[in-house]
């Protein structure tokens, strides 16, 4: 027998590719990965905001992430955590900024690329909330909770890995092709810390509610 119920299942699956499609921090963030480093990182990124969420929705099934939640300090202490870490990608990203006209895009390797997408992930509460708001309306009380929350989240996160690969792949393109002008590398880098920072700030701002 299925952990969710496939009439369940099929309600959730256009819900969640919905959200998805949606802007967020996770799709600019493969965007701005793309740009500065290339289709391999933006794709190594995806892969680890995936993980994030997974490990998201497994603290959330096992009442972790309500436990973070319901207690403010905990909350506002991964907020500026997360914060500190897209800032410092920031700087990172424009540290980095190539001058010769034949450098290509700022390299970042793929295993670092998969961890800073994790890391963007699991340092984000607002996927705490989402998590413990969004996958229950579609969890069977009278069924094991465990299997439903890891095999919803398995779906939604699998969402995410075709539409943030996506973006990521088209930026990469994009960007590998832009960075053989000194100049236009350059702005790459400049574009990808913008993201990194807007991210950090609309992590900042946001309202704990």
């Amino acid at each position: 027998m299925l952990p969710v119920d496939p009439l369940t299942l099929l309600a959730f699956v256009p819900a969640g590719l919905a959200l998805n499609l949606t802007p967020g921090a996770d799709m600019m963030f493969c965007l701005g990965q793309g740009l500065r480093s290339g289709r391999r990182a933006a794709m190594a990124a995806n892969f680890g905001i995936a993980t994030g969420g997974m490990v998201h929705t497994t603290l959330a099934a096992l009442g972790l992430g309500a436990l973070v939640a319901a207690h403010p300090a905990a909350f506002e202490a991964i907020r500026w955590l997360g914060v500190g870490y897209l800032l410092w990608l920031a700087v990172g990203a424009l540290r980095a900024s190539p001058f010769a006209a034949e450098t290509v895009v700022a390299p970042t390797s793929p295993s670092r690329a998969f961890g800073q997408g994790l890391m963007v992930n699991l340092l984000n509460p607002k996927v705490i909330l989402f998590i413990l708001a969004f996958l229950p309306q579609f969890v069977d009380p009278s069924r094991p909770i465990l299997p439903q929350f890891l095999t919803l989240g398995l779906v939604f996160s699998a969402g995410g890995l075709v539409v943030n690969g996506a973006v990521g792949l088209f930026a990469g393109t994009i960007g590998q092709r832009m960075a053989r002008s000194a100049g236009l590398s350059r702005w790459l880098s400049r574009i990808s810390a913008t993201i990194f920072g807007a991210l950090a700030l609309r992590l900042a701002l946001m309202p704990r509610s």
